[in-house]
């Protein structure tokens, strides 16, 4: 087979967006229906960029599989690896659209799909086409899927395929939100590049629920408390090449060891729906690595796509193509 570019692992949904933008969740009257789930998300806006992109996730024998399967294959993302996994349904999440600041979020995951990928899914991977693999933090959340993410990071790496966590926190979809750090602290060591908010950061290194908030059912957006200094040296300790921590308007900061933070500016936008951010600046970061950026240069991108994404209604189908981008960032003064 030909060379892939990207393989992203994990989770992949049916997202059902507010059609009324600004109504309060119990005064919605009609949603919209796209795809979403962080690596569906980053497939789709690599693929967009110009990657060549592949992803594994699961999804039910049921019309929700056939919807998202659907738009994976009009994308022109591999979805060879793919399953169909008999007894589960596919998941679906539930959105609400307050902007500036709220957006209130239900997730229907109960014997989901993508939760039931197991190890001889991950076998099935010819993981030397590949030059870089993309996980997500809620991939590890339960068994079978915690396991084969294990299983994938152990033959990435004997692969030298570039390992990149996106930390991906939803405190809601583990038993206890402790148990979230304690499982990604010893997934760490084994990725070359991590990921994620200051927030989600935190989140990996908690010891108390009582440092945890989440108001409006932003399950997507929690408040913690932490020290996170100590976060960025314990994740950099623990053998990670580059950390990258998303900063929203602000931009996103660049830690590697022994190396002094390199910041890196945003591109001030009017925000409509946060969600799907995260995920286009992974897709955009993504495409100036393997195109062999600088770190800067690439981080840049993905804060030009994460820029792009918040001013419109959803994630996945919203992804910007490399020539909307290239406008974008050329109205700002290039990269």
């Amino acid at each position: 087979m030909k060379p892939l570019d990207l393989l992203t692992l994990g989770r992949s949904s049916i997202d059902l967006y507010s059609a009324n933008v600004g109504s309060p969740f119990e005064k919605i009257e009609a949603f919209n229906a796209f795809v979403g789930g962080c690596p569906l998300n980053i497939a789709t806006g690599s693929q967009r960029l110009g990657l060549k992109t592949a992803i594994l996730t699961g999804i039910g024998n049921d019309q929700v599989g056939n919807f998202i399967k659907h738009f994976l294959d009009k994308e022109g993302i591999s979805t060879e690896w793919v399953p169909v996994i008999e007894g589960t349904r596919s998941s679906a999440v539930v959105l609400g659209i307050e902007p500036p600041d709220r957006f209130p979020l239900v997730y229907y995951r109960e014997n989901c799909a993508d939760i039931n990928l197991n190890i001889d899914h991950v076998a099935a991977i010819p993981f030397e086409n590949f030059k870089a693999a993309a996980f997500s933090g809620t991939a590890f959340s339960k068994d079978p899927s915690r396991t084969a993410m294990f299983y994938a990071l152990e033959l990435a790496k004997q692969n030298d395929v570039i390992r990149l966590l996106d930390i991906d926190f939803r405190a809601d979809q583990w038993f206890d939100p402790r148990a979230f750090g304690v499982t990604i602290r010893a997934a760490l060591g084994s990725f070359n590049i991590v990921v994620g908010t200051e927030e989600e950061i935190l989140a990996t290194f908690l010891t108390d629920k009582e440092q945890l908030l989440i108001k409006h059912q932003q399950i997507s957006a929690p408040e913690i408390r932490g020290n996170i200094e100590n976060g960025i040296s314990e994740i950099l300790a623990s053998g990670v090449e580059t950390l990258v921590v998303k900063r929203g308007k602000d931009g996103a900061s660049i830690f590697q060891p022994g190396k002094e933070e390199v910041k890196v500016p945003g591109f001030p936008v009017e925000v409509l729906n946060v969600l799907g951010a995260g995920d286009a600046f992974c897709a955009g970061f993504s495409y100036g690595l393997l195109n062999d950026w600088d770190l800067y240069k690439s981080v840049r991108m993905g804060n030009a796509c994460g820029a792009i994404i918040v001013t419109r209604e959803g994630c996945a189908n919203f992804m910007p193509t490399l020539e909307e981008v290239t406008a974008f960032t050329e109205s700002y003064g290039g990269l």
